[in-house]
């Protein structure tokens, strides 16, 4: 019998080959995708022709578009029967549609400024691995805000940052002994710093000043994206302390809470921009004259609040138990287990419908148009759509308001669903 101690070892990996044509590249992705069934392949084709039917009515509309014109009528003398867009409205009022049509057009450096800003100040929010240190400048941007839009002496927004900074440190300082005291003291240091403010300001207004643009100049597109954003930041906040106040032990804080979410959710915002031009300034101390962009703040805050604190109460909701009694074995009180443990998780599961509620607000600013505040739709409707000049021209107009939105809404939308990948910590 033969020994043979012979054996083959290979010392080299046999070299990857190309899979076949149709299992990779596109060819596998459209054959999955598009006619992995019957019912696919024929959905795929009904879908084919209606783009291509769409595609061919709209693309002379758009190809033929005139882009140089001073009036309707020039457009159409130019297209001498031809199908094609009115594109130069576009260009001739492109200023009004996105700051109105009384804001200084030599300011409009401010407003530019104060968007680029604004994106600066949701960077170190909106993305954990930027510098926390960055976070000063997104507490100082609301004043710095204010003063590039509205105008005015520096020391306006200067000393209502410091009266906030006041109040905020008497809070902290106090509210581990008595909350009451603490808010008594807070607002108390803040009106002392807004009284000294306003001496100071009577007695130097010319100290970096900046031309005052008064809130009925404002519109345009900026007064969308103004009013969105306010609200939607001050209401996420607010909503959160809904939420927490509706699951309460305590029945007053519990009702309280109850009926503000139930009474404003039972109310169309319409409603409440009614009441906002009209009743809400009769709640307020007499020859008090309150701003109509504050007013209708104060109420697209609510609204939205109201269905934040339902999105965060679900939230809430979806968690196990075992996370609140994990919690109290820590010897966590009420506010530590709230921020360390309960409300992370509650908030992770509840991006998706913050996000949808705040995409909403954001078009939803388009209503003020019905209180005669000419914001984006508001210039089309009003100024532009009732001129002579450029009277009928309905689709480039609305088509334009509508691209506009789209991209902010489908922005902030990309942006919800990077950051649920982000926070997947819980899946492997």
């Amino acid at each position: 019998m033969s020994n043979n101690s012979n054996s083959f070892v290979r010392h080299e990996m046999l070299e990857e080959r190309a899979p076949p044509v149709g299992e990779g590249g596109v060819l596998k992705w459209v054959r999955e995708n598009l006619f992995s069934s019957v019912f696919n392949t024929i959905m795929t084709i009904i879908a084919v022709w209606v783009i291509y039917s769409i595609t061919v009515g709209v693309a002379p509309w758009f190809l033929n578009g005139v882009w140089n014109a001073e009036t309707t009528r020039e457009c159409y003398e130019i297209l001498d029967g031809v199908n094609g867009a009115c594109f130069a409205v576009l260009q001739e009022r492109f200023p009004q549609l996105i700051y109105g049509f009384k804001y200084p057009s030599t300011e409009y450096w401010r407003p530019n400024w104060a968007t680029i800003l604004l994106l600066v100040a949701l960077a170190p929010v909106l993305f954990r691995r930027l510098p926390k240190r960055l976070l000063v400048f997104t507490v100082i941007y609301p004043f710095l805000a204010y003063w590039l839009i509205w105008g005015g002496s520096v020391l306006i927004p200067t000393v209502a940052f410091i009266g906030c900074c006041v109040g905020g440190v008497c809070y902290k300082r106090f509210s581990s002994g008595a909350f009451a005291t603490a808010i008594i003291l807070s607002l108390i240091s803040a009106y002392l710093c807004w009284f000294l403010g306003g001496y100071l300001i009577s007695w130097n207004e010319a100290f970096l000043s900046l031309k005052v643009v008064p809130s009925r100049d404002m519109g345009g597109f900026m007064l969308n994206l103004l009013l969105g954003t306010i609200a939607v930041s001050l209401s996420i906040p607010l909503g959160i302390a809904l939420a927490l106040g509706r699951q309460s032990n305590m029945p007053i804080i519990k009702w309280i809470c109850v009926v503000f979410i139930e009474f404003i959710r039972g109310v169309p915002l319409i409603t409440l921009l009614f009441v906002a031009n009209v009743i809400l300034a009769f709640f307020f101390p007499p020859e008090t004259s309150i701003d109509l962009i504050l007013r209708v703040i104060i109420m697209m805050t609510f609204f939205n609040s109201a269905y934040i604190a339902e999105v965060v109460r679900g939230g809430l909701a979806a968690l196990p138990s075992g996370q609140y009694e994990a919690a109290n074995s820590l010897g966590l009180d009420y506010s530590q287990s709230m921020r360390f443990i309960i409300l992370p998780q509650a908030l992770k599961i509840s991006i998706p419908g913050i996000v949808n509620v705040s995409v909403g607000m954001l078009k939803d600013t388009t209503l003020v148009s019905i209180i005669s505040m000419f914001d984006l739709v508001g210039m089309i409707r009003g100024p532009i759509l009732s001129s002579t000049d450029w009277n009928g021209v309905y689709w480039e107009l609305f088509g334009a308001a509508a691209a506009i939105f789209f991209v902010v809404c489908f922005t902030v939308s990309k942006y919800s669903q990077w950051l649920e990948r982000q926070l997947e910590t819980g899946k492997h």
